[in-house]
């Protein structure tokens, strides 16, 4: 059963990234901490935002936002596991992915980068792809150029409030992951999405 000790999220560090949609993988790790009362101190060590604490089983849990900047990620994963000697079936990385729509998320417990540097920076660093993963759907752009302002984008105030059920969906996995495993979360939450619901 594959528990993990180390929760990622991925995003960019300063403020004009906040709340776009590149960093929704910090929105979740931050919304994690507030639930279990983490707190967050910046380690230059870790190259990360990073805090300690109990999840809800009470074993210890971590968690880390890298400050790297997102294509260098796996610089700060790499420091932590290689510090707490944790292997990398531990660490849990979440993060967005334009390949599935808004409202969707899906686990992993491995694959490949998928065009997303933070991810093979992460590979690179933890020198496998065997690690769980879980993207949240941030959907499609017009591609080229358009893919950059897509994700360094925020999300319009619809897509906001989705996004808002989405986190919350994803604790739900998160706390599943940890109390059952990732395998047992992936059945139930890979076929789950959240719907935008049009308002007359």
């Amino acid at each position: 059963m594959i528990i993990p000790q180390l929760i990622v999220g991925l995003g960019n560090p300063e403020p004009k990234y906040d709340r776009t949609r590149h960093n929704i993988g910090f929105e979740v790790v931050d919304a994690l901490a507030s639930r279990w009362q983490i707190s967050w101190s910046e380690n230059r060590r870790f190259q990360g935002l990073f805090g300690e604490g109990h999840g809800p089983t009470g074993d210890k849990l971590r968690l880390l936002k890298p400050l790297t900047y997102m294509n260098r990620s796996g610089q700060a994963i790499g420091s932590v596991t290689a510090w707490y000697k944790l292997a990398a079936q531990s660490v849990l990385v979440i993060y967005d992915d334009m390949d599935l729509p808004i409202g969707r998320l899906r686990l992993r417990l491995s694959g490949s980068a998928g065009g997303h540097n933070g991810m093979k920076s992460t590979i690179a660093h933890l020198g496998t792809q065997n690690f769980p993963r879980l993207r949240l759907g941030i959907g499609k752009s017009g591609g080229g150029k358009e893919n950059v302002s897509h994700v360094l984008g925020k999300f319009s105030p619809q897509e906001t409030k989705l996004m808002s059920e989405v986190v919350q969906l994803t604790i739900e996995a998160v706390e599943v992951a940890l109390k059952q495993g990732v395998e047992k979360a992936m059945s139930l939450y890979n076929s789950r999405s959240v719907e935008i619901v049009e308002s007359n």
